[in-house]
C-alpha cells in the first residue's frame, strides 16, 4: 500500500475559522498528503470570514457558538447530507483532532463501516477549566476524553511529555508521536530587525522579554504578567513585547500597562518580531506541543517556560533555557533576570536553542504520520 491510496476523513472543531498553533500544523499535515498523492476531505464547523483558507476540500457541519467564547464553535452532529459525503468519499482512515460530539460521531461512523481510526491530540482542553472556574469538572472531562480516545485505533500525541500523561491517564494501548515541525526560512535569527525594535521605543541595549500567542486567558496571561511586576520589582532593566491579539487582550494591556502591544503579526512580520526579542516567555500549561516555543528557539533565542507538556520536551533546562514550575513567579523572575543580566549566558542559550530546532523538519514530522496511517489502512484491509 503506497500514500496514494490513501483517502483520510479529518474531522476537526477548527480547521480554519480561528487561526491558532493546531489548525496550522492540520493544514500543512493536509498539504503534505495533498502532495503525495493521497485523498483528503476535511469536515469542520465554517464561518462566513474565516481566518484564512483551507487546505484542500472542506465540508461544513452543523456547530453553535460556545457561550463566552462564540469566536469558537461546537460542532455536534453529522447530518445525513454529510453522512452521505463521507460514505461517497470511502474513506480507508478516519482522523479525529478534537474531543468533541463530532468526534465522538465520527468514530462511530468509522467503527460501523470498519474503517481505521486515528486521534490528534493537540490541545489539553481539560486544563482549560480552572480558568473558567470549572476545575471541578476536570475528572470528568477526563474521563469523557478516555471513552472517545480508548475506542480509536491509536492516538498521536505531539510531544513525548503529553505522551506520558497519555499513558498515565490510560487513553489507549496505542500511543504514538506525531511532532511539530518549524520553517526554518521564516523564523530565522537573520530576520532580527533593530530599526523595528527603536521604532517602539526600545533601546539596542535594552533586553526584550516576549509573548508570541493568542492573548486568552489559558495562555498564562496572569502569570506572564506577574513575572513581569517581579522582575520590574528588582529593578531589571527590560522590555515586553506582546505580539498576538485576542479577547483577553484588554485585560492583558490593564495588567501590562509599559509592554509594547504589536497586534497579531504573520508571515514575515511575524518571524521579525520573534527573532526581534532576547528572551520568550511561556508560562502556559495547556501546551501539547508548544509551536511558538520551537518557532523562538529556532530564532536563536533562550525560552523560559513552565514546566509542562510541551515545553518540557522541547527547553532543556540550563541549556536552551529554563524550565520553571507553573506558577512560581519567584522563579520565572529569577530566570529572566539571570538572561536579562548576562548577556553570555542568553547567547549561549539562544545558540543551543538553534541547534535543537534543526532536528524538527516539517516534511519528517508529516511523514510519520503517513506511515502511521498506511499502517491503519493496511491492517484494516
Amino acid at each position: 500500500m503506497r500514500a496514494t491510496d490513501l483517502r483520510i476523513a479529518l474531522f476537526s472543531g477548527n480547521y480554519n475559522y480561528v487561526r491558532d498553533g493546531a489548525n496550522q500544523a492540520l493544514n500543512r499535515l493536509v498539504g503534505y498528503l495533498l502532495a503525495q498523492g493521497a485523498a483528503v476531505r476535511v469536515y469542520s464547523p465554517t464561518v462566513e470570514h474565516p481566518a484564512f483558507e483551507p487546505t484542500g476540500d472542506l465540508v461544513s457541519v452543523p456547530s453553535f457558538a460556545i457561550p463566552g467564547r462564540e469566536e469558537y464553535r461546537f460542532p455536534y452532529s453529522i447530518p445525513a447530507s454529510v453522512r452521505q459525503d463521507l460514505a461517497d468519499f470511502a474513506p480507508n482512515v478516519v482522523q479525529i483532532a478534537s474531543p468533541d460530539f463530532l468526534a465522538q460521531k465520527a468514530v462511530s461512523w468509522a467503527r460501523k463501516h470498519d474503517v481505521a481510526t486515528l486521534a490528534s491530540i493537540h490541545t489539553r482542553f481539560e486544563t482549560y477549566l480552572s480558568y473558567y472556574h470549572l476545575g471541578a469538572l476536570e475528572p470528568l472531562l477526563t474521563i469523557y476524553q478516555r471513552n472517545l480516545y480508548r475506542r480509536c485505533d491509536a492516538i498521536v500525541a505531539p510531544s513525548e511529555s503529553m505522551a506520558d500523561v497519555l499513558r498515565e491517564e490510560r487513553m489507549n494501548d496505542r500511543i504514538g508521536i506525531w511532532s511539530r515541525g518549524v520553517d526554518k526560512d521564516l523564523f530565522d535569527p537573520a530576520r532580527r530587525d533593530m530599526a523595528w525594535r527603536r521604532s517602539l521605543g526600545i533601546a539596542d541595549g535594552t533586553p526584550v522579554i516576549g509573548f508570541v500567542g493568542r492573548l486568552v486567558m489559558e495562555k498564562g496571561l496572569d502569570v506572564f504578567a506577574a513575572a513581569i511586576d517581579a522582575l520590574k520589582a528588582r529593578g531589571t532593566d527590560f522590555a515586553t513585547i506582546v505580539v498576538g491579539d485576542g479577547p483577553a487582550r484588554a485585560k492583558f494591556e490593564e495588567l501590562l500597562p509599559d509592554a509594547h502591544f504589536v497586534g497579531f503579526q504573520k508571515g514575515d512580520d511575524l518571524g521579525r518580531a520573534v527573532a526581534s526579542i532576547d528572551i520568550f516567555l511561556n508560562p502556559s500549561v495547556t501546551e501539547t506541543f508548544g509551536n511558538v516555543t520551537l518557532e523562538a528557539m529556532s530564532c536563536r533565542v533562550p525560552v523560559v517556560a513552565a514546566r509542562a507538556t510541551g515545553s518540557a520536551s522541547l527547553v532543556v533546562d540550563g541549556v536552551t533555557g529554563r524550565l520553571v514550575e507553573p506558577r512560581d513567579i519567584a522563579a520565572y523572575a529569577d530566570a529572566l533576570a539571570s538572561y536579562c543580566e548576562d548577556t553570555a549566558s542568553r547567547t549561549a542559550a539562544g545558540l543551543a536553542g538553534e541547534a535543537r530546532s534543526e532536528d524538527y523538519s516539517w516534511d519528517a514530522v508529516n511523514q510519520r504520520i503517513v506511515d502511521l496511517y498506511l499502517e491503519l489502512a493496511e491492517r484494516d484491509r
